[in-house]
């Protein structure tokens, strides 16, 4: 091996201990991160499709009662 990689090869393992422990920070980071995203997507699908099912009916219903009305006013004759 060439000096050059031995001098880096020491350089990493003085500092392995404060690597390790960045790396571990960086992991830990992420894997929050992404918790809290998968987190906010289901709450979101979930409120999305609650407010989907529990809406309420806003359409008007029209309805004719003359067929009704002439069946009445026949059954009093």
């Amino acid at each position: 091996m060439s000096q050059e990689k031995v001098d880096r090869y020491k350089e990493q393992k003085a500092n392995r201990k404060q690597i390790m422990a960045r790396e571990k920070r960086r992991k830990f980071l992420i894997k929050v991160c992404a918790g809290v995203i998968a987190l906010a997507l289901v709450c979101w699908l979930g409120y999305s499709i609650y407010d989907t099912v529990n809406k309420p009916d806003t359409s008007d219903v029209a309805i004719t009662t003359t067929a009704i009305d002439d069946y009445v006013s026949g059954l009093q004759q």
